[in-house]
């Protein structure tokens, strides 16, 4: 459980990084246990599209399961609700490089450097590594009608 310890720490610090250098538009913290204590291991968080692309105007909604041997293995981040995108599975759950431990994943990738990286996927998709055929169809067959798709998106993900 010794990890598991250390995982603690680090959440600890990720959460006071957060809350310094948040920038405009972007959150993240740990949800409360029904006890009212805080869940470190299960965070909620929001990542803003991108000025200037279809995304733009959308906080798009996300869980992050941190595993305990955190920050040896990279969370799980998964849109709720889920996002119509390439790189985005039916389930929600983001396929991204940097979320995967055999792939991108580096033990010094911050919460915020996550979030970042998940903003950055939103407009430019790895099409090389597809995770949801109707949205990776429509985007390599017709460009403009996936970009009217996501301004729907973007639209139903606008906060009030």
């Amino acid at each position: 459980m010794a990890s598991a310890g250390f995982a603690e720490e680090r959440l600890t610090e990720e959460r006071k990084h957060v809350r310094r250098e948040r920038p405009h538009g972007f959150f993240a913290k740990p949800v409360k246990k029904p006890d009212g204590s805080m869940d470190l291991f299960t965070w909620t968080a929001g990542v803003p599209g991108e000025a200037g692309t279809p995304w733009e105007g959308g906080v798009y909604k996300l869980n992050m399961y941190f595993p305990e041997d955190f920050p040896a293995k990279p969370p799980k981040c998964q849109f709720d609700p889920p996002l119509f995108h390439p790189n985005v599975y039916p389930s929600g759950t983001i396929c991204l490089s940097i979320l995967n431990a055999e792939k991108g994943w580096e033990p010094s990738h911050s919460v915020l450097q996550v979030l970042k990286g998940v903003q950055l996927l939103l407009n430019t998709p790895n099409l090389d590594d597809p995770a949801q055929r109707e949205a990776y169809d429509l985007m390599r067959r017709d460009v403009a009608a996936y970009e009217a798709r996501v301004r729907e998106v973007a639209k139903a993900n606008t906060p009030a």
